[in-house]
């Protein structure tokens, strides 16, 4: 799939259209100017959500209600998609072909992976990034996977609801086990899949990593559930069941769920040592950026197409050298976006690139001189 054109109305300081390349696409200028802004907008379009902010009135423009931003998918098939995300206070409206979609359904249109700054919680970050990191990249190939999630979270809320109330009313494990019964069965039921598409995820990446042919260093990542060392995690659903029911006093007391995938961890080690924990700044982005080529790797191989990859101020976290090897192997990989306020570090890629100079949030220059076909028939 391709990202044929996006245009922003409202969004930050954005305005105006872009047609992109099919491969790499150069964003550059001075800082301040929203070059950031169009990938916040690409990512927006592809996830619903920004990697800047959890509040999304923040990227609604001063004085304006609200924004939209629009982008235009194609597939190796020239079909082609229209999709819409509408901004309005704290809320969003997301459209494909101008008819509302479910957000499980939306988020099958179109595939992007990320190296911000913000993603680097993902290696010295809280257990909640990681788990998002392998969630993501599990639903990029099974997209089923993301209704798994969403019910998962779901009975979570339900379950903890009803731990809250039990505790504020001193209720004893006794007159709480009743109502928990059916949100537990269910627990148990979505967390043996979480808990599988988890391990079977790492171990994909695990492979990719050892066969790793840019920049190798021995990076590995271990699956850690929070049930370990408290049973056989071979029968993962016996001893889920099991815990559920030994920690009941427990998760009465606390008021919330102790139990399930939703506590479990990544763990990401760098030459046998954990990065989070050992690693220097400069590791952590190169192991964050391993890992990301590994998910890409997978998500060629696995579904037979080219993900999006947007990758932010590029001369900031990478020197000249790497920045070349890196756009060299992702080519034919990925339709890649990168942003960079020093265009030497760039140049040398010019000649096959899509390159766009941003100044006030419109583009400048392009060297784009015709429209990226897009004659193709609406499914």
């Amino acid at each position: 799939m391709l990202l044929a054109a996006i245009e922003a109305t409202n969004f930050r300081n954005l305005s105006g259209r872009i047609e992109w390349g099919p491969r790499l696409n150069i964003i550059y200028g001075n800082n301040g100017h929203g070059k950031t802004n169009w990938l916040e907008a690409i990512y927006l379009l592809a996830r619903t959500k920004s990697f800047r902010t959890q509040r999304l009135q923040e990227a609604i423009r001063f004085n304006e209600e609200l924004a939209v931003v629009r982008g235009t998918v194609t597939t190796g098939q020239d079909l082609q998609r229209d999709l819409q995300v509408s901004l309005h206070d704290n809320s969003k409206t997301i459209f494909v072909n101008s008819k509302r979609e479910t957000l499980a359904r939306y988020l099958t249109q179109l595939q992007v992976f990320s190296f911000t700054a913000a993603d680097l919680d993902v290696v010295r970050g809280m257990p909640e990034a990681r788990r998002r990191f392998l969630d993501r990249g599990i639903s990029s190939l099974k997209p089923a996977y993301l209704k798994t999630i969403s019910d998962y979270n779901k009975v979570i809320k339900q379950k903890n609801r009803v731990l809250q109330l039990a505790n504020e009313n001193e209720l004893g494990p006794d007159k709480v086990e009743d109502l928990l019964a059916p949100w537990n069965e269910q627990l148990v039921r979505l967390g043996v899949l979480i808990h599988r598409a988890r391990e079977e995820y790492v171990e994909g990446l695990n492979a990719t990593l050892e066969r790793q042919l840019f920049e190798r260093r021995d990076v590995t990542t271990r699956y850690v559930s929070s049930l370990e060392n408290k049973g056989d995690l071979s029968d993962y659903e016996s001893l889920l069941r099991s815990r559920i029911s030994l920690r009941l006093a427990a998760e009465v007391a606390a008021g919330h769920a102790l139990i399930g995938p939703h506590r479990d961890d990544l763990e990401i080690h760098l030459d046998g040592r954990e990065i989070r924990v050992y690693g220097s700044s400069g590791q952590q982005r190169s192991a964050l950026l391993l890992l990301d080529l590994a998910a890409i790797s997978l998500y060629n191989s696995g579904s037979n197409d080219q993900p999006v990859f947007i990758i932010d101020d590029v001369d900031a976290e990478l020197d000249e050298r790497r920045i070349r090897h890196l756009l060299e192997y992702l080519e034919n990989r990925t339709q890649t976006f990168i942003t960079t306020s020093k265009r030497s570090h760039v140049e040398s890629f010019f000649s096959r690139a899509s390159v766009f100079e941003i100044e006030d949030g419109k583009v400048r220059s392009s060297n784009v001189e015709t429209s990226l076909a897009l004659g193709s028939r609406t499914v």
